[in-house]
């Protein structure tokens, strides 16, 4: 398969399980402040990371279903940051839709524009080491927000969460999502 299917296949996937719980659960998560949305996200890889050093799970959930949060929280923030903390907090399913494919869209983008520059970079990483990129970017977020959302010489909020969704759609590619969810 090439990039573009295997990404489209994993978002599929996610996107389809995000509108399910939407039903379940309606917009739920509109009530999170973006810091919450950013602590969730670091549980999420914090996870990853611990059963990628001890190897073994004694809850059950995989890895790819920490991944698959991964994508969806950061979904959820980049909806957030566009739609406001203190706005609406029942979203009609139609509009969820409509912003999800809206912030996918744009991050894959941003991910054809670096796999250009990159030469596709990623192909050849761990999953470890994009794990540790999550995590790094997940405390730059941290940073920012401690700081009021002011940087000086670095990207803000939606570059970050836009590259933690790249990598996690990589890292679920790498574990053979693509192919199971096609």
């Amino acid at each position: 398969m090439d990039t573009t299917t295997e990404y489209n296949a994993v978002i599929k996937y996610c996107k389809d399980l995000f509108i399910k719980k939407s039903k379940d659960y309606g917009t739920s998560w509109r009530i999170m402040r973006l810091s919450s949305i950013t602590d969730q996200l670091y549980i999420k890889a914090k996870r990853i990371r611990t059963l990628e050093v001890k190897k073994v799970s004694k809850v059950g959930d995989d890895i790819a279903d920490e991944f698959v949060a991964i994508v969806n929280y950061c979904v959820i923030a980049l909806m957030q940051l566009d739609l406001g903390e203190d706005g609406e907090e029942n979203l009609p399913l139609a509009i969820v839709d409509t912003e999800y494919t809206n912030k996918v869209n744009e991050t894959r983008d941003l991910m054809f524009a670096k796999n250009h520059d990159y030469g596709e970079a990623w192909r050849d990483m761990r999953v470890s080491s994009m794990t540790d990129m999550i995590l790094m970017k997940l405390h730059r977020v941290k940073q920012m927000e401690d700081n009021g959302g002011k940087t000086i010489a670095s990207e803000g909020f939606v570059g970050n969460y836009q590259d933690m969704l790249n990598y996690a759609v990589f890292c679920l590619i790498k574990l053979g999502y693509a192919s199971k969810n096609n």
